[in-house]
């Protein structure tokens, strides 16, 4: 392995914090790093750490783990054993731009005049906070604050507090609140030849079914053109605040956005609680996921934003109190910092997987196209094991149910039992590269690894006479098809 020079952020602009991740000043330079680094999710939803603005961006990112589009694997020549279908996970609908304009005068960050900035993840409470202080080119002083928060509880749930205050002079704002169905999906950059990253799909891999507005609730409901795999996305919004305002709104196929007008008087703040839902589906109607979205559309919004951030804060200091560690052999912030940084995200890709497995980015990004490798039972597992047990068994759960097509996949290289895929969202191998996606024969001694120590450590017996067994057996017929026998002593 290439050995390189760790280049670590700067502490002037990213000081060091036990329970942090701290921004002091906008940094364009790091904009790619950051959007991965503020990246904040529940293992079914994630956001991108994108400014709630929408630009600068570097990649866009709204993600739901194990939502994709199936295409078929071209090969130059066709071969005995060859993947014949990938599978990639969708960036889907953008729920959170909130765009500003005081007095005609757009909020750009790489062009505003900053007077304070500071982001903050914090790892303790399960959000993302921003504090901005804007001064525009009339000289009027802007105070930008904003909440983000994807929820641990509800896990359909995300919502974004987005308060606007004028703090010299009267002002006219206008606030735009978007919803966009991308039309980007993949790896459409030429020049970005990370062979990570997904392949470009057509612009019309979404096929709009719903898209519906009313007073200021939006939906827009799409199924995927090959998958058939369908998503309803719901917005609403609630507006908190002693200045006059007004608002329109205005929808189509793949876009839509409400806009308000304040009339912000000296001092006086304007808040907007934005509340997105996001709903999935491999069978259901777009219409009947528009139902449930609306539902629990209702719920939230009736419960409050400070009801859903009490929940994230309950959720996470459960979390900690049977996941932290404390860095005392070498006890510095750094250190003590990374360490929390990496539970955090570890949590945030496995809290409320249901059904699916970890893909091997999380959902921070597009790379490695939201695929399960092996690496989620040899490093992630055993984490979970001792702490999330429950997540633990979900996961191995998800990989008996992928059993019937291990089988398959057994049978198109010529094996006996199962085979589990090397690289998969659907449980069908989707490696194109054919010395990994027909040889990586260790994936079934990875989760039977797993599920060994999951039953070593949690007594679940019911588990494994119930699904492990038939996994062991299946996977054993494979290995003794190869040839693999113990060679361990008889017992006498």
């Amino acid at each position: 392995m290439i050995s390189r020079e760790i280049k670590l952020p700067p502490k002037h602009i990213y000081p060091l914090d036990d329970w942090k991740i701290i921004q002091k000043k906008f940094a364009p330079q790091y904009l790619a790093q950051d959007e991965t680094v503020f990246a904040i999710g529940n293992g079914y939803l994630g956001f991108r750490g994108n400014h709630e603005e929408g630009t600068p961006v570097e990649q866009r990112g709204t993600f739901i783990n194990g939502f994709h589009e199936q295409w078929p694997i071209r090969y130059g020549e066709s071969a005995y054993g060859f993947a014949k279908t990938g599978q990639t996970m969708l960036n889907v609908t953008d729920s959170k731009v909130i765009r500003l304009y005081v007095d005609d005068e757009p909020f750009y960050l790489p062009t505003a005049d900053l007077k304070s900035y500071e982001r903050v993840l914090d790892m303790k409470a399960g959000a993302l906070h921003r504090d901005i202080l804007w001064q525009t080119a009339s000289g009027k002083r802007v105070s930008i604050k904003s909440t983000r928060i994807v929820s641990m509880e509800r896990r359909h749930v995300a919502a974004i507090s987005y308060e606007v205050k004028v703090l010299n002079a009267p002002a006219k704002l206008i606030l735009s609140s978007k919803l966009r169905c991308p039309s980007d999906n993949g790896n459409n950059n030429e020049g970005n030849k990370d062979p990570r990253k997904s392949p470009a799909f057509e612009p019309d891999v979404f096929i709009p079914k719903v898209n519906e507005v009313k007073d200021q609730r939006v939906f827009l409901g799409h199924e995927v053109r090959t998958s058939k795999m369908t998503l309803s996305c719901g917005v609403d919004h609630v507006i908190e605040t002693e200045n006059n305002y007004s608002f329109e709104s205005e929808c189509h196929e793949d876009s839509a956005k409400i806009v308000y007008s304040v009339k912000a008087e000296k001092g006086v703040a304007f808040r907007l609680i934005k509340y997105m839902v996001y709903h999935t589906s491999r069978s259901a109607p777009v219409i009947e996921l528009c139902g449930r979205t609306g539902r629990t559309l209702t719920s939230v919004v009736n419960e409050g934003f400070d009801y859903i951030v009490k929940g994230q804060q309950r959720f996470m200091d459960d979390f900690w109190a049977r996941s932290d560690i404390e860095a005392t052999i070498h006890k510095d912030r750094r250190t003590q910092q990374c360490l929390r940084f990496n539970l955090f995200h570890i949590l945030q890709a496995s809290a409320r997987v249901e059904g699916t497995g970890i893909g091997a980015k999380g959902l921070t990004g597009e790379a490695y196209e939201g695929h399960y490798f092996w690496d989620t039972e040899v490093y992630v597992m055993p984490f979970l094991i001792y702490t999330a047990p429950s997540v633990a068994r979900n996961l191995l759960r998800f990989r008996y149910s992928l059993l019937d097509k291990a089988r398959k996949r057994a049978k198109e290289v010529n094996q006996k039992g199962a085979l589990f895929p090397w690289r998969t969202i659907t449980g069908d191998e989707a490696s194109a590269y054919y010395a990994a996606g027909t040889a990586q024969y260790h994936i079934n001694a990875d989760i039977m690894y797993a599920l060994r120590k999951y039953v070593e450590v949690t007594g679940d017996e019911e588990f494994l006479f119930d699904y492990g067994a038939e996994m062991l057996i299946e996977t054993a017929r494979l290995w003794a098809d190869l040839g693999f026998y113990s060679l361990a002593p008889k017992c006498s």
